[in-house]
């Protein structure tokens, strides 16, 4: 019996050796060979392009009324903002192709644009999430943590990269279900264990964490063509001082090899943060037309739909600041410095009496 395998090998490797020796045999395999890569390539270009696509826009109301009616639930403050957060990490998660940050296999390992724009949308679902548990779900500095928002606002602080015990996906779906789960609690309104306070305040508190977010991206957007700034990190205050002495003058630019990877973060914030933003203006309705801040709040929206637009070209040009070619970057970064100028002018309408 070894003798007969014995055989059947040497058989199959004479064989193999005719086919790859005989110039037709040759000849042909390689036709085979380069037809069989020929359509893997393009399988995979079009794998590439099916997931290189952001996912369709929803209507936070819409979309939460539909979740209402489901689970047969009562629609209450906050539940708009609530089920528009459970939604943006659910797009995250069950989006075209998957979540593709943490992929090692061709061909979303070629692919670096998803997984910035995945990045940008997870930073504004970590702010918010921060922000609920700390101040939105709180009356007051003293009062207790929410049980389930104390679960859900680690889970998606963990890393973005990690494929393997445990994995992004299976941490990340954990705190969806702890989100789940308060918005259960929520929407029960015969207890009173769950809330979302609809204050001024809280709003502000927000908004705050988002301006820091789109003055960055604005500053790494502008670097791309490199710029020389003036050190203002103590200006404003005679008294201030830092640990380390930094020079009157730096120059700060994006690598080239960064520069799309930042605009494709910027579009996934922006992405994520005009849902939020319309989920905010239902559940802070009245408070924003208390403070007369309506009008401020669609306008931030508008400026950054701005930023969703078509991207024409094959590729994230990096053209000089006036010169032949188009800065991507810098159009981006002009719709994002637009809308934290107008984010600065809400939270001073939401601090008046």
């Amino acid at each position: 019996m070894a003798s007969q395998f014995t055989q059947r090998c040497k058989d199959f490797a004479w064989d193999l050796f005719d086919g790859l020796t005989d110039p037709y045999n040759r000849q042909r395999n390689l036709k085979l060979a380069g037809g069989a890569i020929t359509t893997v390539l393009f399988i995979m270009l079009f794998i590439i392009f099916w997931w290189d696509t952001t996912p369709d826009d929803f209507s936070p109301v819409q979309n939460a009324n539909h979740v209402a009616a489901e689970r047969q639930q009562q629609i209450v403050t906050g539940y708009v903002s609530t089920t528009t957060l459970i939604s943006l990490a659910n797009t995250l998660l069950d989006k075209p192709g998957g979540y593709l940050s943490n992929d090692i296999t061709p061909p979303s390992i070629w692919m670096d644009n998803v997984p910035n724009w995945e990045f940008g949308v997870l930073v504004q679902i970590r702010d918010f999430s921060r922000s609920l548990r700390n101040d939105i779900s709180r009356s007051q500095s003293q009062s207790l943590e929410d049980k389930d928002l104390t679960v859900a606002e680690p889970q998606f602080n963990f890393n973005s990269e990690s494929w393997l015990f445990p994995s992004t996906e299976g941490e990340y779906r954990k705190g969806i279900k702890a989100l789940e789960s308060y918005l259960t609690r929520l929407s029960e309104t015969e207890l009173d264990d769950a809330q979302f306070y609809a204050r001024a305040d809280n709003l502000a508190a927000w908004l705050a964490i988002v301006e820091k977010r789109l003055g960055s991206l604005s500053q790494r957007l502008s670097a791309s063509v490199g710029q020389i700034r003036v050190n203002t990190d103590l200006a404003g205050d005679p008294a201030a001082q830092q640990s380390t002495p930094s020079p009157a003058e730096m120059v700060t630019k994006t690598p080239w090899t960064q520069i799309d990877d930042v605009f494709y973060e910027t579009r996934g914030s922006a992405w994520a943060l005009i849902h939020l933003l319309k989920a905010v203006e239902h559940d802070f309705l009245d408070v924003l037309k208390d403070k007369n801040a309506l009008l401020s709040l669609r306008q931030i929206i508008r400026e950054l739909e701005a930023t969703q637009e078509t991207v024409w070209s094959p590729m994230i040009s990096n053209g000089s600041g006036f010169g032949f070619l188009a800065n991507h970057s810098l159009v981006m970064a002009s719709y994002i410095s637009r809308a934290n100028a107008a984010i600065i002018d809400l939270r001073s309408l939401l601090s008046q009496g």
